[in-house]
C-alpha cells in the first residue's frame, strides 16, 4: 500500500512541476475519464459533456460589451477492451458542438474532434482479507496514448481574434501524446478511484503549439446492491487541471492561455446487468485562467454504456 501511494505521489509531483495546456477543460482540451464502468472484457458507450467559458473579462472578472460567452458540447463514442489480465485499451471518438455569442450574434461550428487511443498495463493487482474478514482490493494501471489530428482546425480563427483564447476549435491539428495512470482501492463496497493524465502537445502545421496539460481527479464511491444484477454507486471528489502557455513559432508565448482550475465532482453510476448509466455535475471551486481574463463555468456529463 505504501509503495502504491509513493508511486502516485511521484507521478503527481513530476507532472505538476512540468507546469505546462490549452484553457483547462474546454474546447479542445478535455480528456476526463472518471470511474470506468465495471466490465470484464469490453464496453462501448456514448457520453455527453457540457461546458461553458466567458472570455474578454475586465479586472476582477467584470463583464462588458466585449465579453464573449462560449458553449462546448461533446457527444463522444468511447469504449474499452481488456486484453488478457494485464492489458487494457481505451478509445475516444468525439463529435463537438461549439457556439460563441457576443453582442447578440452567435457563431456555431460542429464536427468530428480529435480521436484518441490509450493503452494501459496493469502494474499491480492485489486482493487480501483484513480485519474481520473484510476484502481489500487494489489495482494500478499505467500507460500512454496518442491523439490524432482528425478535428478541423481554422488558423484564421486565432489570427482574427488574437485577444481571445485559441480554444474555439474542433481539433488542434497536432499529433499529441499522453501519459496515464489509474489507481483504485476498495474495502468491501467503499472505494477510492484516482486518475491522472499528462498530455504532451506538439507543434501543428500552422506553427501553433498548445501547452501541455496535467489532469488529476480523485473520487470516493460506495457500491450499493439494490437488486439482483442492479448496483448503484454514488460518488464524490475533486478534479484538478493545470495549464501553461501556448506558443507560436515555437518561441512566442500566447498571453491569453494557460491557468489552473479546481472543481468538485458529484455523481451517480448504476449498473443494470449489461447496461451501465451514470452522470456527474462538476461545480467550479477555484480557477485562474489566462491571467484572470476568462472564467470557465460548471460542467456536466452523462453516459450510457453497454458491457459485453
Amino acid at each position: 500500500m505504501k509503495k502504491i501511494l509513493l508511486i502516485l505521489i511521484c507521478l503527481i509531483t513530476v507532472c505538476y512541476e512540468a507546469r505546462a495546456c490549452d484553457i483547462c477543460g474546454c474546447g479542445v482540451g478535455s480528456y476526463y475519464i472518471g470511474i470506468l464502468p465495471d466490465f470484464k472484457k469490453r464496453f462501448i458507450g456514448l457520453r455527453y459533456q457540457y461546458k461553458t467559458l466567458r472570455s474578454h473579462l475586465g479586472p476582477g472578472g467584470t463583464t462588458s460589451y466585449l465579453t464573449t460567452y462560449e458553449t462546448y458540447q461533446t457527444a463522444e463514442l468511447w469504449g474499452g477492451w481488456n486484453i488478457g489480465k494485464r492489458f487494457r485499451v481505451l478509445g475516444f471518438l468525439p463529435v463537438n458542438f461549439n457556439s460563441r455569442e457576443n453582442q447578440g450574434a452567435t457563431i456555431s461550428k460542429s464536427g468530428i474532434g480529435d480521436i484518441a487511443v490509450v493503452g494501459y498495463y496493469q502494474l499491480f493487482d492485489k486482493q487480501q482479507t483484513i480485519g474481520a474478514g473484510q476484502l481489500l482490493v487494489q489495482s494500478l494501471w499505467i500507460g500512454g496514448g496518442i491523439k490524432a489530428p482528425t478535428g478541423k482546425y481554422e488558423p484564421a480563427e486565432h489570427k482574427e481574434n488574437e485577444d481571445a483564447p485559441n480554444n474555439f476549435q474542433l481539433g488542434t491539428a497536432s499529433t499529441d501524446f499522453t501519459l496515464n495512470a489509474m489507481y483504485d482501492v476498495r474495502l468491501m463496497d467503499v472505494g477510492i478511484n484516482a486518475n491522472m493524465s499528462y498530455k504532451i502537445n506538439t507543434n501543428n502545421k500552422y506553427d501553433y503549439q498548445y501547452g501541455n496539460k496535467f489532469t488529476a481527479n480523485v473520487l470516493a464511491y460506495y457500491k450499493i446492491k439494490v437488486a439482483n444484477k442492479v448496483i448503484v454507486a454514488p460518488n464524490a471528489g475533486v478534479l484538478y487541471e493545470t495549464a501553461g502557455k501556448d506558443k507560436e513559432a515555437k518561441k512566442y508565448t500566447v498571453d491569453i492561455s494557460g491557468g489552473h482550475s479546481l472543481l468538485a465532482t458529484v455523481g451517480l453510476e448504476a449498473t443494470l446487468g449489461t447496461i451501465s448509466v451514470g452522470g456527474n455535475f462538476q461545480p467550479v471551486i477555484s480557477q485562474q485562467l489566462a491571467e484572470q481574463r476568462m472564467k470557465a463555468g460548471n460542467r456536466a456529463m452523462v453516459h450510457v454504456t453497454w458491457l459485453f
